[in-house]
């Protein structure tokens, strides 16, 4: 069984709409970030809503949240910068939820490379998994250099269709800053109809190995 909270975060700038997705006992929790505000990305569309219930169906606590100035988020779209911001006040509120849970952060498309842009910022090193991250395309704001990065548990999942980057692209940046690389065969960048394949593989990117 799981159940669902919704809340506001407030963070600088803007008071986020968010929500939880619960298991009965969560063993782990993941703040996970939505692909690109203006192309309708959201908490809530569908493969956001199906990673966070297969999540939470595996002992996840996962908080999604939707960026400044999508749904009901105060604020304005700031192109990749204040959403780092965002993205800080998630994980504080998953932090202070809970404090003694490993928790982890992951994004699609826009919500990788903006989770790990925060990363590079803030020195972070918490675990990270990038699903289908834009990296080499024009229509999002450049990956982080390596260097700037943390050493931290990584992994990069892409579809060997996806429209907007390369998976040849794609792996050269996960050998770039040392992180696992998943292709997923047949799969564009919406991963339709594979959303249960996706998420146990977000899921293994996030667990600690035994």
């Amino acid at each position: 069984m799981t159940h669902h909270e919704t809340l506001a975060i407030d963070g600088p700038g803007a008071s986020l709409q968010a929500r939880w997705d619960l298991p009965e006992e969560p063993q782990q929790a993941v703040v996970l970030c939505h692909p690109h505000p203006l192309q309708r990305g959201s908490m809530n569309a569908p493969l956001m809503v199906a990673i966070a219930e297969n999540l939470a169906h595996n002992g996840f606590a996962v908080l999604r949240f939707n960026f400044r100035g999508v749904g009901e988020s105060q604020g304005e779209h700031d192109f990749g910068d204040g959403e780092m911001d965002d993205v800080a006040s998630a994980v504080q509120v998953a932090l202070e939820r809970f404090p003694e849970l490993p928790l982890g952060v992951a994004g699609w498309s826009f919500g990788a490379v903006t989770s790990l842009r925060w990363q590079a910022r803030d020195n972070n090193d918490l675990s990270w998994v990038g699903v289908a991250a834009p990296v080499g395309s024009t229509r999002s704001r450049d990956m982080p250099q390596p260097g700037t990065l943390q050493k931290a548990r990584r992994t990069m999942i892409i579809g060997d269709r996806d429209q907007f980057a390369s998976v040849a692209n794609s792996r050269a940046y996960a050998d770039s800053i040392a992180a696992q690389h998943q292709v997923m065969k047949g799969s564009d960048h919406f991963f339709y109809f594979r959303e249960e394949k996706l998420a146990s593989l977000v899921a293994a990117g996030l667990s600690e190995p035994a």
